[in-house]
């Protein structure tokens, strides 16, 4: 067998080798950002689960604010229909704005600020939120990891001979980055 010839074959199990193994760390860092947006999705549920809850123990104290109350249960409305994890991301922005008029608003009733029904919501909805904070930095961390993959020379080529698309990051909407505005009048 001539050298050309063990040269070119080598040459090609060796581009083989790392189509292969560049396209293995693709699916790797594409299932990681699925596992860590189902990590985000449990927790997203568990909150929109603990807010019928909790509206109906505020209902009792704050007869009057019903439109607050009302935009509480739209929102998670909104985001238990939601379809795509993009969907989901948008109405939870949209939840956690409504929720924290919610909270606000609670300190207005001192009575029910020391109902153990409300203090125990209260403490779960913030550890949700705690931890969606927290698997929110994991998951755009991997979602970073991924999208460099998918866009830097030379796993770009692999990724786009083999379809992979960027993924979306999980960011706050407009509406979060202001401190939502509360009267009591």
């Amino acid at each position: 067998m001539p050298v050309w010839l063990i040269v070119v074959i080598v040459i090609i199990v060796l581009i083989l080798l790392w189509f292969f193994a560049t396209y293995n760390s693709l699916i790797v860092l594409r299932n990681r950002v699925a596992d860590q947006w189902s990590q985000i999705d449990v927790q997203l549920k568990r909150r929109a689960d603990l807010i019928p809850n909790l509206v109906e123990t505020i209902k009792g104290y704050a007869k009057h604010e019903k439109g607050t109350l009302e935009d509480v249960v739209k929102a998670r409305n909104t985001f238990v229909s939601a379809k795509s994890p993009e969907e989901e991301m948008k109405a939870s922005g949209e939840l956690t704005q409504a929720l924290s008029k919610l909270m606000m608003l609670t300190e207005s009733y001192p009575e029910l600020k020391a109902n153990e029904n409300f203090l125990g919501l209260q403490g779960d909805l913030r550890d949700t939120e705690d931890k969606i904070s927290t698997m929110r930095q994991f998951y755009n961390d991997t979602v970073l990891k991924y999208n460099n993959k998918v866009e830097m020379i030379p796993s770009n080529i692999v990724a786009n001979i083999c379809h992979f698309q960027k993924s979306t990051f999980f960011e706050i909407n407009e509406q979060e980055r202001n401190a939502p505005k509360v009267s009591f009048e």
